[in-house]
């Protein structure tokens, strides 16, 4: 209801995103409502991502448990975030990722982070690209949200079947380039999702 009444929020292809079994939501960051954003354009419950310190907050620890957030270092890639993130997989569970790491700081789409693409092949799960339009109400620059119009589209799901197969068989020394191929790979359908010039 915040989304649609204040922010005009337009949603586009929410029924990509399979409505049951382990999925990752692959998305840009653009501002804090990124997150909340995308959980509340989907009928299914989501798993978000958050710093390990925020954890052991008194006020923060508990809100975030309540939110199915999962504990992970700032990137996302260590060991223990990515056990994590796997464990909420093989559960079933949808989980949303932010492949850049952190916002951006001038509305473009930033490099994707170390460890996306490990995260990707080792989960089995299919990969659904996310494309978010909230820094024009929300961006670094702003001290206070404004009411401007925000947007997220959904794309096709991306299943990564042969490269996963690929990981199981090369040399390790190869699988860093595989990584870093599932992430361009992914980095480059989320900036293929484009809305129409007069939507956003």
């Amino acid at each position: 209801m915040l989304f649609r009444n204040l922010f005009r929020c337009r949603v586009y292809h929410p029924e990509r995103v399979p409505p049951a079994g382990p999925v990752i939501l692959a998305a840009n960051h653009e501002s804090y409502f990124d997150p909340p954003f995308v959980g509340s354009s989907l009928p299914r419950p989501i798993n978000y991502l958050a710093r390990e310190d925020l954890f052991s907050n008194r006020f923060s620890g508990p809100f975030l448990r309540r939110l199915n957030s999962v504990p992970v270092d700032r990137g996302g890639g260590g060991a223990r975030g990515l056990k994590n993130i796997l464990e909420r997989l093989l559960k079933g569970n949808a989980i949303i990722i932010f492949p850049e790491g952190t916002r951006t700081s001038d509305g473009e789409m930033r490099s994707a982070q170390a460890g996306i693409g490990l995260a990707i092949i080792r989960s089995r799960a299919p990969v659904v690209p996310v494309r978010v339009w909230t820094y024009n109400a929300y961006g670094r620059h702003h001290a206070v949200p404004r009411l401007a119009t925000t947007a997220v589209k959904f794309g096709h799901p991306i299943h990564f079947d042969s490269e996963r197969e690929r990981a199981r068989i090369c040399p390790r020394p190869q699988l860093r380039n595989l990584y870093q191929q599932v992430t361009e790979e992914t980095m480059a359908a989320i900036a293929s999702l484009r809305p129409v010039m007069d939507e956003v």
